[in-house]
């Protein structure tokens, strides 16, 4: 078996090993992985998997294009990967799904509702600053807030960082000296 004309064990073989090693390798991972995929289907157990579903009501933000950053709320569903979506200050419009993410915040309107009724519900549900207090929407405002700085803004910062660094330092030293 294995010594037909033209046959030459590979090195792996001719040292003893059974299989190659990454071929043994391979197999290892795989197997972890279906010893994780069977461990979290145990843990989820009829749990869902999801817990934002593309409904209407759902509150998205734009993650690209000309709207980037705005919140805008699913008005009606035009297929698997497009909804149509509006918000206070732009126009109703069609959106593919991979241009949302969609957030925790879902508001109670209608399908195809006029803009005053989406309005009034946004409005009474107060969702922009319930976005803004999430850990999500801080992080969008600082990286805002880090974009709009100035030169002379970032040089302020520095100076202090280097202030606060050098104080350290000699409380650092002060401490350090006592000890001995």
């Amino acid at each position: 078996a294995g010594r037909e004309i033209g046959y030459r064990p590979s090195r792996w073989h001719r040292r003893g090993a059974r299989t190659h090693p990454i071929a043994t390798h391979v197999a290892h991972c795989q197997g972890r992985r279906a010893e994780e995929r069977e461990r979290g289907e145990r843990e989820r157990a009829g749990a869902m998997p999801f817990a934002r579903f593309v409904q209407i009501g759902r509150v998205a933000l734009v993650n690209y294009g000309p709207e980037y950053g705005t919140l805008v709320v699913v008005t009606d569903v035009i297929d698997q990967n497009r909804v149509l979506v509006d918000a206070p200050n732009m126009v109703r419009k069609s959106y593919s799904l991979k241009r949302l993410a969609l957030t925790d915040f879902v508001v109670d309107v209608p399908r195809a509702c006029k803009k005053t009724t989406l309005v009034k519900a946004l409005e009474e549900a107060d969702v922009v600053n319930k976005f803004k207090a999430t850990r999500w929407g801080q992080k969008l405002a600082a990286r805002e807030a880090k974009a709009n700085t100035s030169d002379f803004d970032r040089y302020k910062l520095m100076v202090q960082r280097m202030k606060k660094s050098a104080a350290m330092k000699r409380e650092l030293a002060k401490l350090k000296k006592q000890a001995a």
